[in-house]
C-alpha cells in the first residue's frame, strides 16, 4: 500500500499559540490529528545562539496538500520563520492510516 500521508513539524512559542494552530488545522481538515509538546529548542538566529521552551505540533496530513497546510501555518503563526518540516510516513498501522483518510481531505487508500 502507498500513501501521500506524513508528520509535519511545526514549533510555537506558546503552548496557546500551538493549541490555536492545531485546532484550525484539524478543523479545516488539513490534519487528522495533531500532537502538542513542550520542548527546549537551541537554535542560532540572526547570529545570536538561543534557547527557548517552544512547543512541538506533530502534525498527522496527507502531503499532497503541504502547500495548503504551509500556508494556512504562515497565516496564523507569529514567527517570522517558522518550521515546517514534513517527513513521508513510509509504513502504518492500515486502520490507522484508513482513519486519517477519513478524517482529512485526501484521496482514499488505494
Amino acid at each position: 500500500m502507498t500513501t501521500n500521508y506524513g508528520i509535519v513539524l511545526v514549533t510555537a512559542g506558546s503552548q496557546v499559540e500551538a493549541s490555536a494552530i492545531a485546532k484550525v488545522l484539524v478543523e479545516s481538515k488539513l490534519a487528522a490529528c495533531v500532537s502538542l509538546a513542550p520542548i527546549r529548542s537551541i537554535y542560532t538566529w540572526k547570529d545570536e545562539v538561543c534557547s527557548d521552551e517552544e512547543w512541538q505540533l506533530t502534525i498527522k496530513t496527507d502531503l499532497t496538500q503541504f502547500e495548503t497546510l504551509e500556508a494556512k501555518i504562515r497565516q496564523l503563526h507569529s514567527y517570522e520563520v517558522p518550521e515546517i518540516i514534513a517527513i513521508p510516513i513510509i509504513a502504518g498501522s492500515l486502520d490507522y492510516l484508513q482513519w486519517m483518510g477519513q478524517t482529512i481531505n485526501s484521496s482514499s487508500l488505494n
